[in-house]
């Protein structure tokens, strides 16, 4: 007789790059990913991701809901979640999340922009200094 076997839900499904292991390509999972290799690449996961100390990622983007970095990212990261940098990451390329926390000791290159869910990430903007009428310039003189 066939037995029908029961799919694990979405959510609890785990792809896992184990340490000393090498991925090149995009990777996309329907669950969560936990990274201890290398992998180069887009990463698209519906669950969470985490990179563990000895784990990379380097592509152009890395998409997740919660993302933990430990180990060394280089691309976009969009987090729809949180977004937490460790004391012993690395991570450089733009980050657009819901909530950021960066701890002591994490290393970050890169524009951060954070959002409300479903919200649009706000693009960078100029900073524009406007300086009030009662404040003139050092190079005019005051009337």
């Amino acid at each position: 007789m066939f037995f029908k076997r029961k799919s694990a839900s979405a959510k609890s499904s785990m792809t896992y790059l184990g340490s000393g292991s090498e991925f090149n390509g995009n990777l996309k999972t329907a669950g969560a990913l936990r990274v201890d290799g290398a992998l180069r690449g887009n990463v698209e996961a519906q669950g969470d991701i985490e990179i563990s100390v000895e784990g990379s990622i380097e592509g152009a983007e890395l998409r997740g809901h919660n993302i933990l970095v430990y180990g060394r990212v280089k691309a976009r990261t969009i987090a729809t979640g949180k977004l937490t940098l460790s004391s012993t990451a690395y991570l450089e390329g733009d980050v657009s999340a819901q909530s950021l926390q960066i701890n002591e000791g994490a290393h970050y290159i890169g524009y951060i922009s954070t959002e409300e869910e479903g919200g649009p990430a706000l693009p960078p903007s100029e900073p524009s200094l406007q300086l009030p009428e009662s404040i003139a310039p050092l190079d005019r003189p005051r009337a």
